[in-house]
């Protein structure tokens, strides 16, 4: 019996017949983070300077979200152990027992080489490339190494959720640019301040799995700290797809309300160190924080969808 086997079967994941239904192998594909990754790849899609025929476009984003799930499903496989002493995530369907640890690899394994193969039949094979590293770095970087090994390890492992964007750029586009690269570098700022703000509620949980989250190792004054100074570069970070042709006048508003609100309630959280007042600004920021993403990929997207020009375009006649 190999370690892997052995550790899920003292996680409560004992083989046998499956119980699984098909709720159990569609939590297994992470829906509310796929819903994440479909919306960012989605902007990517229409932001990309050469359109992309609908039909090529709903396949790529299918493919796109099919990796993504099978990211999901691999990373319950591998963190079985884990997830079994998490409340949050003590019912995931492999810890429970629903799905066994060889369903949950065949089945992820299974997505991921087929989202690849058929992103790169029918788009391009750059996109099925950047999809394929995706893939990897969520499941072998981040989940079987970074994960148990450094409190850094949503800061590295965030690159895995912030490609989405420069994947459905490729797709559409055949390359990347800085444009792609400024969405990547957003969403790659704004994940250890999003997941941190978590983290702070739930240490309790992280500390009894053997996580080394930041709040379990560096403290939550030290977490309150790097959320702040991760607020304080991402509301910057926000506004530049306004100046290099990417978003428009309404990107620009939104972009400086929602990062000034971030800030906001990173301060908050940075302030308020003590009792329940403490627990509500962490979560009040881990909420609003999926807001401020949301609102900031929602105007690119509808004003790349409505034609609306660049922010920078009224001042071309002045130069």
């Amino acid at each position: 019996m190999s370690l892997i086997e052995k550790d899920h079967i003292e996680a409560g994941a004992l083989p046998g017949p499956s119980l699984a239904g098909v709720g159990d192998y569609l939590a297994l594909l992470k829906p509310r983070v796929m819903s994440l990754v479909v919306f960012t790849a989605l902007t990517g899609i229409v932001a990309a300077p050469h359109g992309l025929h609908p039909v090529l476009a709903a396949i790529s984003l299918f493919c796109i979200a099919i990796g993504a799930g099978a990211s999901g499903a691999l990373n319950m496989w591998w963190d079985a152990d884990i997830d079994a002493v998490m409340t949050r995530t003590v019912n995931r369907p492999v810890p429970s027992g629903r799905v066994t640890p060889g369903e949950a690899l065949a089945f992820g394994m299974t997505l991921s080489v087929g989202s690849v193969l058929m992103l790169g039949l029918t788009a391009n094979w750059l996109a099925a490339g950047l999809l394929a590293f995706t893939i990897f770095f969520y499941v072998v970087i981040y989940t079987m190494w970074l994960k148990r090994w450094t409190p850094q390890n949503i800061v590295i492992g965030g690159l895995a959720g912030a490609m989405p964007p420069m994947v459905g750029w490729a797709a559409a586009a055949g390359s990347v640019g800085l444009e792609a690269a400024v969405m990547v570098a957003i969403i790659f700022m704004w994940t250890p301040p999003h997941f941190w703000a978590l983290a702070l509620i739930k240490s309790d949980d992280y500390a009894r799995a053997g996580v080394p989250m930041l709040p379990v190792v560096a403290g939550p004054d030290e977490t309150r700290r790097q959320i702040l100074l991760y607020a304080l570069a991402l509301a910057p970070l926000g506004v530049v797809p306004a100046f290099i042709g990417l978003g428009g006048l309404v990107y620009l508003i939104v972009s400086i309300i929602v990062g000034a609100i971030f800030v906001q309630r990173a301060w908050m959280v940075y302030r308020l160190r003590e009792g329940e007042s403490a627990r509500r600004a962490a979560g009040q920021l881990f909420g609003f924080s999926l807001i401020h993403l949301s609102a900031l990929f929602f105007v690119l997207l509808a004003e790349k969808a409505a034609g609306a020009p660049a922010f920078t375009a009224p001042f071309h006649g002045w130069m």
